[in-house]
């Protein structure tokens, strides 16, 4: 399956706080999946100047990901959770968003099921085996098409 202008991107979401003060316990993961949303916190161990515009940079790529594009994260039993963007950033300064330090989201339509092995692209995979905490894309045109092709198989069968 393909999008009117060709395959949509897919996007690693973490969901991780680059706070060594949050707990890395999957609750932003559950409150995402919760809510059918997607996103990144703002919280910094060292607040120096370069940090913030690191942040800033990042909000900004994550704000300008097109709707549709397809986003990768994993829960807390490591399970890969398919979802697809469907509205514009904004900010959640709730108390529960600060507190798992989720606060820069956007709207995401979240697949029922994780995915079965078989579903996950090896970029992904590599992805995610890489570690980190940031927003990044997965320059990859076979993940592209697998997951677009296992998104539409789940919107069949809804």
């Amino acid at each position: 399956m393909t999008e009117l202008h060709g395959p949509m991107p897919v996007y690693r979401a973490p969901m991780r706080s680059r706070s060594a003060r949050i707990p890395d316990d999957g609750a932003a993961v559950d409150r995402a999946l919760a809510r059918g949303v997607v996103g990144l916190g703002d919280r910094l161990d060292d607040n120096a100047a370069v940090q913030r515009e690191r942040l800033a940079r990042r909000v900004d790529r994550f704000a300008s990901a097109p709707d549709s594009a397809f986003v990768v994260t994993m829960d807390a039993r490591g399970r890969v959770v398919l979802g697809r963007l469907v509205g514009p950033y904004s900010r959640d300064d709730s108390a529960e968003a600060h507190t798992v330090d989720l606060v820069h989201v956007r709207p995401c339509h979240w697949r029922p099921e994780p995915l079965g092995d078989e579903e996950v692209p090896a970029a992904v995979v590599q992805t995610f085996t890489r570690g980190g905490r940031d927003w990044q894309r997965v320059n990859d045109a076979h993940a592209e098409r697998l997951l677009a092709e296992v998104w539409a198989a789940t919107i069949a069968e809804a």
